[in-house]
């Protein structure tokens, strides 16, 4: 839910209609109900986001009724980046006009930042929420192809790759590709401890770092010249190359037993 909330509030930005509303918040055209379509998408935008924030809310409730001490605190620190990301949504739609920090890169920038933390901790809650059992190499190599197709694919519906048009549904694929590759990324992160291969874990990480420097670039936050363009297609082949060679590391690695895995998951 996190996810498609994320992809739908890029395509809400993308298409304009995040003003559609005539900044009133939490009304949209002088009530509860839009009249016309760009302002269904603000509306519809906001349902998904109140629904998704009451989840998250769940979520840690629940996590605080199991025994898993990262468990709890990775749900809890989402819950607690709820109030800033309303927030900051709200300054987004209401103060464009009224003071500079409205409707502008800066407060698009951050609302960007803080939805990929509380994706990145509500991932890390479900992994330390599962008790693994098995050897822990083929999940690793498993979530380290997806992050390689994920990253490729992210590249394609990018502003980098140019054949293809940026468009608000181009944006909102390259975001949720991007999602999918945080994701699957921070999965084999916590599964390399595990392994004979912990110290991939290095490689995975600066593999996220350029993932995330490359998705923060994809949005209107600076102007995007051939410069910027550069430095966003480096980031991808950084993060491109760095799982690959993490895959390729991992592929070569000796088995680790199945006793590792198990034994990663008892402090938490």
């Amino acid at each position: 839910m996190t996810l498609s909330l994320v992809m739908l509030g890029i395509y809400t930005a993308a298409t304009g209609s995040g003003l559609a509303c005539s900044a009133q918040w939490p009304l949209c055209d002088n009530g509860l109900l839009p009249q016309t379509i760009p302002s269904f998408i603000e509306w519809f935008h906001r349902l998904v986001a109140m629904v998704t924030g009451w989840f998250i809310i769940g979520t840690a409730l629940w996590a605080w009724r199991r025994p898993g001490r990262r468990t709890r605190l990775a749900a809890t620190l989402a819950v607690c980046l709820l109030p800033l990301q309303i927030s900051i949504g709200a300054v987004t739609v209401t103060l464009n006009g009224l003071l500079p920090g409205g409707y502008s890169a800066p407060t698009q920038g951050a609302h960007l930042v803080v939805a990929l933390t509380i994706f990145s901790l509500l991932v890390w809650t479900t992994l330390s929420a599962r008790t693994e059992r098995g050897p822990s190499l083929p999940r690793v190599r498993k979530a380290l192809g997806v992050a390689l197709a994920a990253v490729v694919a992210s590249v394609f519906a990018s502003r980098v790759f140019t054949p293809v048009p940026y468009s608000p549904a181009a944006q909102a694929l390259f975001y949720g590709a991007g999602l999918v590759a945080v994701a699957a990324l921070l999965a084999a992160i916590r599964w390399l401890a595990a392994t004979t291969v912990p110290h991939l874990r290095y490689a995975t990480g600066l593999a996220l770092l350029s993932l995330f420097v490359g998705m923060l670039l994809g949005r209107d936050l600076v102007f995007y010249t051939s410069t910027v363009r550069l430095i966003n297609a480096a980031c991808f082949a950084l993060a491109a190359g760095t799982v690959l060679a993490a895959a390729l590391l991992a592929r070569r690695a000796r088995p680790d037993g199945p006793t590792g895995a198990v034994a990663s998951t008892r402090g938490d």
